[in-house]
């Protein structure tokens, strides 16, 4: 009696275990969809032709939001209530990928936006520094963190930021600001979870 009362009490708690065992999104089911969720910002992310992934953006304070990345990586549209811009790139981005540790590129492109003219060319430097592991909940994914700084014609630097790319969700999960220094921040999703069908 006692060995049958052990054994049961032995299988539910296996089938309770399996029962929280975190729902984990992984290369496989990322082509289905996920959402990634942190405080204010819920974003849809749904794979699109032409290597693109078209992220829908959903803010606590803010109008929607729509992008779409190359690769999940470069962002080459964005469209919301302030205006529309698309950045043009005038090299191949299929050559990027798949990205290597050590790798670097520079590509440049033409932003326009629905709101004025063009601006000049800016340039995309990418360095694939390394790589790492990333925690979403209960879920661990392995990223590379990626070095971007996005640069004006005449040099000056737009933004910079390190990436932490996941090549299986093909998403950006966390950026980095002021790396290495005193003032080193990191802004990133903390929740991910199959899309709702």
């Amino acid at each position: 009696m006692r060995t049958l009362t052990t054994g049961m009490v032995f299988t539910m708690l296996t089938f309770a275990g399996a029962a929280q065992a975190p729902d984990c999104v992984d290369a496989k089911s990322a082509k289905a969809g996920f959402v990634l969720e942190k405080a204010g910002i819920s974003s849809e992310f749904r794979p699109a032709p032409g290597g693109m992934v078209a992220v829908a953006n959903k803010y606590e304070s803010d109008s929607p939001q729509t992008q779409y990345f190359y690769a999940g990586l470069i962002e080459v549209f964005r469209d919301s209530d302030t205006g529309r811009l698309s950045m043009i790139p005038l090299g191949d981005l299929k050559k990027l990928f798949p990205l290597k540790a050590g790798a670097k590129s520079d590509t440049e492109f033409v932003p326009l936006s629905s709101k004025k003219a063009p601006q000049g060319i800016e340039t995309l430097a990418l360095t694939v520094e390394g790589k790492d592991t990333y925690r979403l909940g209960d879920c661990k994914y392995n990223v590379f963190v990626v070095g971007e700084t996005i640069t004006g014609e005449n040099g000056n630097v737009i933004d910079t930021f390190t990436a932490l790319y996941s090549p299986d969700l093909q998403a950006v999960l966390a950026r980095r600001y002021d790396e290495g220094t005193s003032a080193q921040s990191e802004v990133g999703f903390e929740r991910i979870k199959p899309l709702a069908q």
